[in-house]
């Protein structure tokens, strides 16, 4: 019988196994098929309070649409998977939408969105010990490095310890990385191309191997920059979506550029796709597949 999203309390309620025995039975696939790219939709925002979308400020916060949302875009041809937290893949899980489906588990969403204590990016997520439970495929860890923080090592040795520990139950991790800082009390992420680049050879070398590790990079805010940055690690990497923007065009052809670099292997994206401006996800997720 077919799961309803309505039906989700009462079966989370009645029946809390049904999570543990659906991810049991979850038909599985390998991280990277035969096309040689990923194509992953990302949800992991909410978890960090993060529920804006362009001016809506709860755009994330309606579940039940949410879950609509990820659910018609997993049925899209050429999207290989999600990476979300604990609660909305369980939702997934139960729904039978992640069948054949790379499953990607989000680490760390400690560091509140607009909090005092934002750039604190504590792993409160999955542990690595969680996601081979589940056997779900892969992680991503958020590592944000302010210079003017001295909190910020304290980052960079949990994210190296996630990566020796995703390592030890082989793993892939993906580790998005950013130099930040905060201006006029709010935190931003410097996508300079000397910021970006800096970023990934600082992420390249965390924990005692990076044999499982893989780079989730935004496009620099110069997309002909990608090139240079990307020379700075022989690490797989994927893009990163990033915010909704006004000009979606303009987005889509600089995902495009990047996406013919060597060692670009796909894209993770959220917001843009599941929430687009003229509101079509299906429209917006062909869109994506089709640059790769």
């Amino acid at each position: 019988m077919t799961t309803r999203i309505s039906d989700i309390p009462a079966l989370r309620a009645r029946h809390p196994e049904a999570v543990a025995e659906a991810a049991a039975r979850r038909a599985r696939r390998p991280l990277v098929g035969d096309s040689g790219r990923l194509m992953i939709v990302a949800a992991d925002h909410p978890a960090r309070g993060a529920l804006a979308v362009g001016d809506r400020a709860l755009a994330m916060a309606n579940r039940a649409d949410l879950l609509e949302r990820l659910c018609l875009a997993l049925s899209r041809p050429g999207v290989d998977g999600v990476l979300a937290t604990a609660d909305i893949l369980e939702d997934l899980l139960l729904l039978g939408a992640l069948e054949n489906r790379v499953v990607m588990g989000s680490l760390n969403r400690g560091g509140i969105a607009g909090a005092s204590f934002e750039m604190d990016d504590r792993f409160t997520g999955h542990r690595p010990q969680d996601l081979a439970r589940l056997r779900f495929d892969a992680g991503k860890l958020l590592l944000r490095i302010d210079y003017d923080d001295p909190g910020s090592v304290e980052t960079l040795e949990s994210a190296a310890r996630a990566v020796d520990a995703m390592a030890a139950l082989r793993l892939p991790v993906f580790v998005e990385p950013f130099l930040s800082r905060r201006v006029d009390g709010r935190v931003r992420n410097d996508l300079g191309a000397e910021a970006v680049t800096t970023s990934v050879a600082i992420a390249s070398g965390l924990g005692g191997t990076s044999a499982y590790t893989w780079l989730k990079l935004p496009v620099t805010e110069d997309p002909d920059d990608m090139a240079r940055v990307c020379e700075t690690s022989t690490l797989p990497t994927v893009l990163l979506g990033g915010e909704v923007s006004r000009d979606q065009d303009r987005t889509y052809e600089k995902w495009r550029k990047a996406l013919r670099l060597p060692s670009v292997q796909g894209l993770v994206a959220g917001r843009s796709l599941l929430y687009p401006g003229d509101g079509d996800v299906a429209k917006a997720v062909d869109t994506a597949v089709g640059l790769l």
